[in-house]
C-alpha cells in the first residue's frame, strides 16, 4: 500500500515509524492532532493512558478517489455553513455552546447537529478524552460526559470547501 495518504487530523509518529501493515494506536497530543503509533511502540508506556484511543488504518487513511458532492449539498442553508464553519474553527464541540456561539436558540443547535449528522457532516466524538474549544483554551483536556460532543466528518470538510470556493 505505497503511496497512502493520511486524513488531515493525524500524524504518523517518528518514533516508530507505523506502516499499514502494522497494527497502531491513536494519542491525543498538545498540538491538535492524533499521533499515529505502533501498539508496540515503545514510547507508549511513558504517555498519559487517557489520552489513547483505539485506531485502525481504515479510520485514517484518506480516499484517493476524487470527492464527488451529492444532491443533498443543495438542501443545507446559510446556518448549516454556519454550523459546520463553526466546527472547522473550534473543531470539537456540543450544541449548548454552538447555540451560544450562533445566538439561536438551544433546541436550534440541537436540531441542527442532528440534521447535519443524519447528512454525515459531522459525527459524534467517542474518545475517552477530549481537547477542550481548540485555540480557546491552550492544552485543556477534558473528559465528555455529560454532553454529546460533534466534529466535522470528512465529508463535511468538503462540503466546506465547496461552499467557500463558491462563496469567492
Amino acid at each position: 500500500m505505497s503511496g497512502y495518504k493520511i486524513k488531515e487530523d493525524y500524524r504518523l509518529s517518528n518514533c516508530c515509524s507505523p506502516t499499514p501493515e502494522n497494527a497502531i494506536t491513536g494519542y491525543y497530543s498538545h498540538d491538535n492532532f492524533i499521533k499515529i503509533h505502533r501498539l508496540n511502540c515503545a514510547n507508549l508506556k511513558n504517555i498519559d493512558p487517557e489520552r489513547l484511543i483505539s485506531l485502525s488504518w481504515i479510520d485514517i487513511l484518506s480516499s484517493e478517489e476524487e470527492f464527488q458532492v451529492g444532491e443533498d449539498y443543495d438542501s443545507l442553508n446559510e446556518i448549516d455553513f454556519k454550523v459546520l464553519l463553526h466546527h472547522e474553527k473550534y473543531g470539537i464541540d456540543y450544541s449548548h455552546v454552538l447555540a451560544r456561539k450562533l445566538h439561536i436558540s438551544k433546541q436550534e443547535g440541537f436540531d441542527l447537529h442532528q440534521k447535519l449528522r443524519d447528512m454525515l457532516l459531522i459525527e459524534r466524538v467517542e474518545p475517552k478524552i477530549v481537547q477542550y474549544r481548540k485555540g480557546i483554551v491552550p492544552n485543556k483536556w477534558i473528559k465528555h460526559r455529560n454532553h454529546t460532543y460533534y466534529d466535522l466528518t470528512e465529508k463535511g470538510k468538503e462540503y466546506l470547501k465547496i461552499y467557500k470556493k463558491n462563496a469567492k
